[in-house]
């Protein structure tokens, strides 16, 4: 397995492009957006230059790391000679169909398909393919160049063969992998998603105001970001997005997303995407403490 396929030049997919790239595999960056893929670049020399300055890597590393990647605008090119192709789209259940349709159309027969979704059924992607028993998740942690952590989702038709490639080629990237079946959210975002949609039940509720919820959770338990910060790290529509998958996969009224998630959704009010969440990050890149104004 040489040639890796990363569908989305964006936070996940850049990060992924990067570390693939970084351990010596071809990777083509693909994004139907030239200024995206663009972004996408910059974001990778940028982490290659904190690395560099960490002396983590060389400058030979960063030089190649940087060579190693192609982008296009293509997908049927992009993905023509891969052996595996990685999806790693926005959280839409019907934009992630579309894009499965086309790689197991373009991409080469034997190529596996893996998708980077932190709660969509893989069972559900992998019907959208004439080859199910080669699509699986792997779900990367933001930001993918540090964090060891990659989840492995078998769908309900993976094969055996196709999960021990991935586990081993996650080992090669010097990242953990860990097995898990293919139910709402998996593992991270099922412990993950309920615990910060409380916080922000305990907020909307007027038990406490931004700093006190971070601070108890960060000084209590040992939390090395708070979760109302940790949410607008993640995006808050993304959290809405997998909250409402685990709803509605489960039935159970314990994922139902808290009233305020689902205002400040509306409002724009995304987290660090937008430069405010339920903190401003307008001014500077720090982020501030804002008004209890959403209580």
């Amino acid at each position: 397995m040489k040639n890796i396929s990363v569908i989305g030049a964006g936070t996940m997919g850049n990060g992924i492009a990067h570390v693939f790239a970084q351990n010596g595999y071809t990777v083509n960056l693909i994004d139907l957006s030239e200024d995206s893929l663009v972004a996408g670049i910059v974001n990778i020399t940028k982490n290659l230059d904190r690395l560099l300055v960490k002396e983590k890597i060389t400058e030979t590393i960063k030089n190649a790391t940087l060579t190693n990647i192609n982008t296009f605008t293509s997908t049927e090119k992009g993905v023509k000679n891969a052996d595996l192709v990685v999806e790693a789209a926005t959280e839409n259940e019907d934009l992630k169909l579309k894009i499965f349709k086309a790689i197991d159309q373009f991409a080469p027969k034997n190529a596996i398909l893996a998708t980077n979704t932190s709660s969509i059924s893989i069972t559900k992607i992998a019907s959208a393919t004439n080859r199910p028993e080669k699509v699986i998740g792997m779900h990367f942690m933001n930001p993918v160049p540090i964090m060891k952590l990659v989840e492995i989702i078998r769908g309900y038709s993976t094969s055996d063969q196709v999960t021990k490639t991935i586990m081993d080629l996650s080992l090669r990237l010097k990242k953990t992998p860990l097995e898990v079946n293919d139910y709402p959210g998996f593992v991270a975002n099922r412990i993950l998603m309920p615990m910060l949609n409380e916080a922000i039940e305990t907020l909307y509720n007027g038990v406490a105001g931004v700093y006190e919820i971070d601070n108890v959770m960060k000084l209590g338990m040992g939390h090395p970001m708070g979760p109302l910060q940790l949410a607008d790290f993640i995006g808050l529509d993304i959290c809405l997005s997998i909250l409402n998958v685990m709803y509605d996969g489960f039935k159970n009224s314990k994922y139902a997303p808290c009233p305020l998630l689902v205002n400040m959704v509306q409002a724009g009010k995304l987290g660090i995407k937008s430069g405010e969440g339920f903190y401003d990050y307008s001014e500077s890149k720090k982020a501030i403490k804002i008004s209890n104004r959403f209580i």
